[in-house]
């Protein structure tokens, strides 16, 4: 049977979470445990059937997940954005077509989809997962962490919790975090936690054989973004984007229909031909959702300094892309929030 205590434990097998665990083994640090409530690794990073239905993009100035993605031998490509793109910006006029300057940097993506960076960091603590282990409460004993779960009871001299914070809130804390860190989190906005995601995969990339780029943006319309997602070696072809929240309301089949008719007035009849269709919505997943999670569009706020504190006593730390210092929201403040983890905790172990 595997043991129950441990120097560290880091709830959630995130991008974060991995990036936490991979940076204490580089400095030999090896006297941990990742406990995951899903039945998989990854959190947010879901790509299935090529589809990133999480964070797809990174920028160039996020150095930081550029660093990792060298270290792991992950390359990147830029995403496809030459042709016409279009601009929604009522749903009874004409569309406005704008063309992206090919001489800028371009957001790049992952090749082999965002999940190679989960494949990768999880291949070096394979045998330090433990999957199906939901959290329940957080408590400081004498000089330990005890975590209740819905298996076993574990425990550990540090803990580091990477759940939204929001999410985060709903776990049982004794003593009682802080009033001012429970206010924080609860007004911490979930990154994707109100996003559907929608994926749809051809035999050829028409749009591109019409001179379009894929790109559709406007809040009019069924689709409020919409991408080429076409692959790194050019074999799946696909468009992704994310489908109008008010479509949350209607069933699966209205939805749908929606969708691929804004894709048909847009692009052309060919948007029906397509091979495979799915969607994901990130507000139904319990893993990162919760009830009465404020949509905040465009204005969240993340990295509040109040994170950067351990709590009940120094044994608790919070990581997760909410929580960065800079680049909250994205893969990049993901993969920092991982790092900053290690260090504090190897920091600790130094001092």
């Amino acid at each position: 049977m595997r043991k129950t205590d441990y120097k560290y434990i880091i709830i959630g097998a995130g991008v974060s979470g991995l990036t936490t665990a991979y940076y204490l083994l580089q400095n030999r640090e090896t006297n941990f445990i990742i406990l995951e409530g899903r039945d998989r690794i990854g959190g947010r990073v879901l790509t299935k059937n090529t589809i990133d239905f999480g964070p797809a993009w990174f920028q160039p100035n996020h150095k930081n997940l550029s660093q990792l993605l060298n270290n792991l031998g992950i390359e990147k490509f830029s995403q496809y954005s030459k042709g016409k793109s279009i601009m929604v910006y009522n749903t009874n006029g004409p569309a406005h077509y704008f063309e992206s300057d090919q001489t800028q940097p371009s957001a790049y993506r992952i090749s082999g989809g965002s999940n190679n960076l989960i494949k990768k960091l999880s291949n070096f603590v394979e045998d330090k997962i433990v999957l199906n282990t939901q959290i329940s409460r957080i408590s400081e004993i004498e000089n330990k962490i005890i975590l209740t779960s819905n298996t076993n009871t574990f425990s550990a001299e540090r803990v580091i919790n990477t759940l939204p914070p929001k999410l985060a809130t709903t776990l049982n804390y004794s003593p009682k975090l802080p009033n001012e860190l429970n206010k924080v989190m609860h007004k911490t906005q979930t990154w994707m936690g109100h996003a559907i995601k929608v994926g749809i995969t051809y035999k050829t990339p028409f749009w591109r054989e019409q001179n379009n780029s894929g790109t559709i943006i406007g809040q009019f319309g069924a689709v409020t973004e919409l991408y080429d997602h076409t692959n790194a070696s050019k074999t799946n072809f696909s468009l992704m984007g994310f489908v109008n929240q008010e479509l949350r309301e209607v069933s699966a089949e209205t939805r749908k229909e929606q969708i691929l008719a804004y894709l048909e007035k847009h692009l052309g009849s060919k948007a029906r031909n397509y091979l495979s269709y799915s969607e994901k919505d990130w507000a139904k997943d319990k893993f990162t959702s919760c009830p009465n999670l404020e949509d905040v569009y465009m204005s969240a706020h993340y990295g509040n300094p109040i994170f950067n504190s351990a709590y009940l006593n120094g044994k608790l730390l919070f990581s997760g892309t909410e929580t960065a210092p800079y680049f909250g929201g994205y893969l990049e403040g993901a993969v920092i929030s991982g790092i900053l983890s290690a260090q504090k905790l190897l920091n600790t172990t130094k001092n």
